[in-house]
């Protein structure tokens, strides 16, 4: 592992601008501001190696050897002025009657390629001659049916993709530098083989969700964007991939950065806009409403983490707070959705039937497809949440 202390990148990130951080001088106390970081989004406290907290300011490093940034904190929670942002929360915009999202601008980002490259991401899956199960198709399946249900309750809406395959223009043929710098910072050798694996990785995984990001933050600039994904189990060998009993839903929020994850400079920095923004209230007021809506509308117990990666959210069994890319660069807030188990038998035998409207026997129990209901319980929560009082 390189030196904590060494300028460091993650890989495709650019390098920050610290001084863009200026803008949220006085926009948090130092209350609020350490509350956030070992409760939220750094809570090993391994933020103490980069940060350090006085009443009156914050001082940052970058790396070693540059200028510290010094950023003024609010005496008080009544000094404290608004943080620049391109987004509005629930309080600045008063639902209209029949339109409770009239006026919010929505993102919805379709987990994942599809396509053709569905099965170099590893979400695709085939038993026997049956239909294929391809999370990248099944999200965009349930995207463009959200985004119907929220533009007739006044939402503008956007998709981050409207069709299977990439949005970035990288491919993995134009990433084997990145990929070879990737693998000699974990420590892995070189190979024809693992070199050709994180090239993609590289694309698919990277590339693409910060081209979305790109996306999301500079273009469409919404008020929330909405993450869609099915979950799955292990299902073992891809070429005799098995069913499990399990089926289960969470929600994630970003946050629950490890000090490993810290010593990239890039990392650091977008961790800080996200807190700085003051976007972690409204991820998890509309977060707890979606999860409270797919909870009563599909009957999924919650997902428990076992692992460091991931802690909880709220009191809410269904909410858990972890750092992926995707939640972190998006600059609004998220709600990231991973309901379903693509590899249970129920959920197996309902994507068998694709999308219909009504609803069909499956194995004994009437079922509405699962991507109007996916769909529609996602709408209900956000009409909840933005249609309800602000608190």
């Amino acid at each position: 592992m390189p030196d904590g202390n060494a300028a460091l990148l993650s890989p495709l990130a650019p390098q920050p601008d610290w001084g863009t951080l200026q803008r949220y001088a006085c926009t948090i106390t130092v209350a609020d501001f350490e509350r956030l970081l070992q409760q939220v989004y750094v809570p090993d406290g391994s933020w103490r190696q980069w940060i350090c907290l006085t009443p009156t300011q914050a001082t940052i490093t970058p790396h070693q050897g540059a200028a510290p940034i010094i950023l003024p904190l609010a005496p008080s929670g009544s000094a404290t002025k608004s943080p620049p942002r391109f987004w509005k929360e629930r309080s600045q915009r008063p639902p209209q009657p029949g339109k409770p999202l009239a006026g919010l601008r929505i993102a919805i980002d379709p987990g994942h390629l599809g396509g053709s490259f569905a099965k170099m991401e590893a979400r695709w899956f085939q038993i026997g001659h049956s239909r294929p199960v391809e999370e990248g198709e099944m999200t965009l399946i349930v995207a463009k049916l959200l985004k119907q249900r929220l533009e007739a309750m006044g939402a503008e809406v956007w998709l981050t993709r409207t069709k299977n395959g990439a949005t970035t223009p990288l491919r993995p043929g134009k990433l084997r530098n990145a990929a070879a710098s990737s693998l000699q910072e974990e420590g892995v050798p070189l190979s024809s083989t693992r070199l050709e694996f994180e090239a993609e990785r590289l694309f698919y995984r990277v590339g693409e969700i910060r081209n979305r990001a790109r996306l999301v933050n500079s273009v469409i600039r919404p008020d929330l964007v909405v993450c869609l994904h099915f979950n799955a189990e292990e299902w073992g060998n891809p070429a005799r991939p098995t069913l499990t009993d399990k089926n289960h839903l969470h929600l994630l929020l970003s946050g629950d950065m490890s000090g490993n994850e810290l010593l990239h400079e890039d990392e650091r920095y977008t961790m800080l806009v996200k807190l700085l923004g003051g976007t972690h209230h409204e991820e998890l007021g509309a977060s707890e409403a979606v999860a409270r809506s797919l909870a009563t509308v599909t009957g999924l117990p919650p997902f428990t983490y076992h692992s460091a990666n991931a802690i909880p959210a709220s009191s809410n069994p269904y909410l858990w707070v972890r750092n992926l890319l995707a939640n972190r660069l998006f600059e609004c807030p998220v709600v990231y959705c991973e309901p379903y188990v693509m590899n249970s038998r129920p959920v197996f035998n309902r994507i068998q039937l694709g999308d219909y409207l009504g609803r069909r026997n499956v194995g004994g129990v009437s079922e509405p497809s699962i991507y109007r209901e996916y769909a529609d319980a996602v709408a209900q929560g956000l009409a909840d949440y933005y249609g309800g009082a602000a608190n």
